[in-house]
């Protein structure tokens, strides 16, 4: 059995890899269809994958009051946070500006940790939190030139994305009675596909192209970046504080450019490397004062 720090470290590298996913899943899907198909039939595969196992697993009957619970982070931490994401760029934002507003959240999540949960943060955790959003920075200099022109309320829309998400993550952090993650998914999933096709179905976006590529790309955020994403994140809230868990969003985008340059051949220059180091050493300060301070 692996004991709980070794379950900690692999979730937490499970959940930057699987949340990173999501951003070279959206290239490729939007590479064949709208961003709005392409939520959408995300969202009904991996709710379908989800309730067939839960089904098949007989899991627990839940109380009605959790069942609404759950819809309603999945509607904000799912449905929310990836529609004002994906409006965002289709209105001009670039995704580098976009990922390093929303890449503000464990800025955020720390401020409000501390009336909310109880939760302190130490001042060395608040230079981890500085220096890996200068890291952030780093990594996505190169496309924040890529803007201009951009209306306000299109930036506005990433900055709701990163509330939304927040807001759900507070919310659930502080529910008496938490649902297990394996519960807990399958409704979040279920809601947010059930928005996407309303959206979809409205924009006249729901029919899918005929080409094997898009169901490719489906199937890669299904299980790598709506299963895999979130289901690693939850878990990862439920093993520690909100503000470690959300440290470790500063790695997400240099760990998107590997994958960008590993896939398609995207330059990693001297200035994103840099970058990758601060971040690093930024989640590496959070979680090592974050531990001295439960030990």
């Amino acid at each position: 059995m692996f004991s709980r720090k070794q379950i900690s470290i692999i979730a937490a590298i499970g959940f930057v890899i699987m949340w990173s996913s999501g951003f070279i899943g959206a290239r490729l899907g939007t590479d064949e269809a709208s961003s709005m198909t392409v939520l959408m039939w995300r969202f009904i595969v991996a709710s379908s994958i989800l309730a067939f196992w839960w089904l098949w697993k007989q899991r627990k009957k839940l109380s009605f009051k959790s069942v609404i619970s759950q819809a309603l982070i999945g509607l904000f931490a799912q449905g929310g946070y990836l529609y004002c994401v994906f409006l965002s760029v289709e209105n001009g934002v670039s995704a580098g500006t976009s990922n390093l507003i929303t890449t503000l959240q464990p800025i955020l999540a720390a401020v409000l940790a501390g009336p909310i949960l109880k939760e302190s943060t130490s001042v060395k955790q608040w230079g981890g939190l500085v220096l890996g959003i200068i890291g952030v920075l780093f990594v996505v200099y190169d496309d924040l030139g890529a803007s201009s022109g951009v209306p306000l309320r299109a930036y506005g829309l990433s900055f709701l994305a990163m509330i939304s998400l927040v807001g759900a993550t507070l919310y659930e952090k502080t529910m008496k009675h938490p649902v297990s993650v394996t519960d807990a998914l399958p409704i979040q999933t279920l809601i947010s596909a059930l928005l996407f096709t309303i959206v979809a179905l409205s924009t006249n976006n729901a029919t899918p192209p005929a080409t094997a590529d898009f169901w490719i790309a489906v199937a890669w955020v299904a299980g790598f970046s709506t299963i895999g994403g979130y289901g690693f994140y939850w878990l990862n809230l439920k093993l520690g504080s909100i503000t470690r868990v959300s440290s470790l969003l500063y790695l997400t985008p240099p760990v998107t450019m590997i994958w960008s340059f590993l896939m398609f051949g995207d330059r990693i220059g001297f200035l994103t490397i840099v970058g990758m180091i601060l971040c690093l050493l930024g989640v590496w300060v959070i979680r090592k004062y974050h531990s001295s301070i439960t030990n």
